[in-house]
């Protein structure tokens, strides 16, 4: 069942962060009317959707188009979404484009946004830089200023740096004094053709334990962070019951669904379109405009990723005690990091995965043995 779509509406971007790994950033081609048609047409007519389907614009930087593209986008959607299927919209963005009509955009459709913020101005300002290497930190705050003076729910997104891993307490000090309490965190890693010295350091997943350690604490400390994706994201993954069945939609064939602006089409992990590789070519499947999903299904690509990419999810099942949170990893990662979807551990699986079960699994050890003379003592 596909419950998540990412639509690429244009793969370039107005700045050049310094870890960037998007191959197409430079190109200026949108995603046309008759695309948008025919992506949507593909999805609704396949009765795969999800009940709830989320609809993610993505890659690049999605407001460099104005909005009345996306009016015209979401009428779209409108016109052809089945009356027994809701749709929800988010958009991923550096903020430095929002404007008042934007806020009303977003108010108007309730779109969920993201914004990419790093912190500070010198720790945002040290890799989140405009083509002429100026930073973008003024331009991002505006941005989020305007959310808040207009009343838009917004997260921000944080890749985490060398510096910024040392200084939880100064990213919670920050949050606070500029009125944000939806965080999540990113740390740099390799994807793509960028190569992040910082995710090869042996030393990483004990950095990044102390970090979200102390994050954690302060931030529940000071009462007024209302959501942490490490944290409250991986709740309901440990805590669940155990009849209740966990699903990774990134190794199941279209339980993530991405097209490009002109129609190509990309399963499992987001990030490979775009992507090129010896075995699996470009990661394509096909194409809204010649080809149905059940049609790309049957394409080779799709059955060898979906063979090797099954491969390694049993991998992880039999050797990994974080399975049941993990699901079977992100195929994106397993072939960077480890050259192959048919693999099992990576640093990304340890940093998303393994190190807030670990932190939470304690955080419930003590609450408990906290309770224990309380207890001792019923009756």
């Amino acid at each position: 069942m596909l419950e998540t779509l990412v639509l690429q509406p244009t793969p370039f971007c107005n700045i050049a962060c310094t870890y960037c790994y998007l191959p197409s950033r430079d190109d200026r081609r949108t995603m046309s009317p008759q695309t948008l048609d025919a992506s949507f047409t593909r999805v609704f007519e396949s009765g795969w959707a999800a009940p709830h389907l989320t609809v993610i614009w993505h890659a690049g930087e999605p407001l460099v188009l104005p909005v009345a593209w996306y009016e015209n986008a979401f009428a779209i959607v409108e016109r052809l979404r089945p009356p027994e299927l809701r749709v929800r919209h988010s958009i991923q963005t550096n903020g430095m484009l929002l404007t008042e009509a934007w806020c009303a955009f977003l108010r108007r459709h309730d779109v969920g946004i993201g914004v990419s913020l790093d912190g500070p101005r010198a720790l945002h300002d040290a890799h989140r830089v405009a083509r002429n290497g100026a930073g973008t930190f003024d331009r991002t705050m505006a941005g989020i200023r305007l959310l808040q003076a207009h009343e838009v729910p917004f997260h921000v997104i944080t890749v985490l740096s060398r510096d910024s891993l040392d200084d939880p307490e100064g990213l919670v000090a920050f949050y606070l004094r500029e009125g944000i309490d939806q965080v999540c965190f990113n740390v740099e890693e390799s994807e793509g053709d960028h190569v992040s010295g910082l995710f090869g350091a042996p030393d990483l997943r004990q950095r990044f334990t102390r970090f979200l350690d102390r994050f954690w604490r302060c931030a529940r400390e000071s009462g007024r962070f209302r959501y942490i994706r490490e944290i409250d994201g991986m709740l309901p993954r440990i805590l669940r019951p155990e009849e209740a069945t966990l699903r990774n939609e990134q190794v199941v064939p279209f339980g993530m669904l991405t097209i490009g602006c002109t129609g190509d089409v990309a399963t499992f992990s987001p990030e490979l379109l775009g992507l090129r590789n010896a075995t699996y070519g470009d990661f394509v499947i096909g194409n809204v405009h010649t080809h149905s999903l059940a049609e790309m299904q049957e394409g080779a690509v799709l059955q060898a990723m979906a063979r090797d990419i099954g491969a390694g999810v049993a991998l992880c099942h039999e050797e990994c005690a974080y399975f049941s949170v993990c699901g079977g990893g992100a195929p994106v990662n397993k072939l960077t990091e480890n050259g192959r979807f048919a693999s099992t551990r990576t640093r990304f699986c340890e940093l998303t995965q393994m190190v807030p079960t670990d932190l939470i699994l304690d955080a419930v050890e003590r609450m408990e043995r906290a309770d224990l003379p309380a207890a001792a003592g019923v009756g």
